[in-house]
């Protein structure tokens, strides 16, 4: 037998052992789908209509599982992002999931939907932010996604002002690595007379587009998948948007990655109407103002420090009710069910002025 053909030999072995474990995949992928129908069943029994399907920390618990006993030569992040896939088509048997994000198509709050979610859930972009927590609240939706905060420009006002006004929980997270890239029809920079994209985005190139388009025009949109379909439609115009936008409207890539920090990163929460249970490694939100006294904010703190409760976050920003009045966005480690933080919970709403609990939701397992 010469080299060459003890080399197909091989190949040819190797090749039936991966179809017939293939085969096995397969069946397996087959009888998971038929234990979700099953719970389909036992959930909507006796004609029932309000049955909850999606339960954010089952399936939190799940992919932490599933990236605790990875020892194959495929990545823990790229092990849950294939369970991720398979747990969003059984979850479609069940109940697609319909899921508001900040669109068009093509913008980075979509691309995180299909993180969180997988590609068999429902997408339903909206023009503004507002826009995603009015169709959760409306019915409209399962769930929304919105943007908290990014690395670089900090919080995303019109998150904040919503989860203060609207009753949505925040039941789950996310963090997403954000480049950005610079689109349009033209192939020549000197081409270009106005860069368009969301005020975000504009901010976290700002010291890009100074540098390479020096008196060019900056216009903020709503988002920059819009940014990216004015582009189609104007060769006079460039986008700030995703590789994703590029192609899907057909634009070329006049530079990639413009973002000013490689480190740029968004965090985006998931909200509903329902309240996620405790998963063993979760967050509580909450929102609050304080009477302006000496010490306030200290027994604030306070009240987490004694029961050593981690806080993981502490935002301030001016109160839109009152002037010089200023509200604190905290996250802090535990469930709101825990009875160590429902204790804080309680002594730090008799201390503050305004109080909002916004939700307690599992710790992102794809990050």
């Amino acid at each position: 037998m010469t080299q060459t053909e003890h080399e197909a030999q091989q190949l040819n072995e190797i090749r039936q052992q991966i179809d017939a474990l293939d085969e096995k995949i397969q069946q397996l992928i087959t009888q998971r789908a038929l234990c979700a129908q099953k719970v389909a069943d036992i959930k909507t029994q006796g004609g029932r209509v309000e049955a909850v399907f999606y339960r954010p920390e089952r399936e939190a618990q799940v992919l932490r599982a599933v990236r605790e006993r990875n020892t194959s030569l495929l990545s823990d992040d790229v092990m849950a992002r294939l369970f991720r896939e398979i747990m969003s088509a059984c979850l479609a048997l069940e109940q697609p999931l319909k899921v508001a994000y900040l669109g068009p198509e093509g913008s980075f709050t979509h691309a995180a939907t299909l993180k969180q979610f997988g590609s068999f859930a429902q997408p339903y972009p909206v023009s503004t932010i507002d826009e995603v927590f009015k169709a959760v609240e409306e019915g409209e939706v399962n769930y929304g996604l919105v943007p908290v905060e990014n690395s670089t420009e900090g919080v995303v006002n019109a998150t904040q002002d919503n989860l203060i006004r609207m009753t949505a929980q925040v039941t789950g997270e996310l963090d997403l690595a954000i480049h950005h890239c610079l689109l349009s029809q033209t192939s020549d920079l000197t081409q270009i007379k106005k860069v368009v994209a969301h005020p975000q985005a504009l901010g976290q190139c700002r010291r890009w587009l100074q540098n390479n388009l020096p008196g060019v025009e900056l216009e903020a949109v709503d988002s920059n998948a819009l940014a990216a379909k004015m582009a189609q439609a104007d060769n006079a115009l460039a986008a700030i948007a995703s590789e994703q936008a590029a192609v899907l409207y057909q634009l070329r890539i006049l530079k990639a990655r413009v973002e000013d920090k490689q480190d740029n990163t968004t965090k985006f929460w998931v909200i509903g109407k329902e309240k996620p249970l405790a998963s063993g490694r979760d967050k509580t939100a909450l929102v609050l103002s304080l009477a302006n006294k000496a010490g306030a904010l200290h027994q604030i703190l306070e009240s987490f420090a004694k029961r050593d409760i981690s806080m993981t976050r502490i935002v301030s920003r001016p109160s839109t009710n009152k002037k010089w009045d200023y509200v604190f966005f905290i996250d802090i480690l535990g469930h709101q069910f825990d009875e160590r933080v429902a204790d804080a919970l309680k002594e730090v709403e008799q201390q503050a002025h305004f109080f909002k609990l916004l939700g307690s939701y599992p710790i992102s397992p794809m990050d």
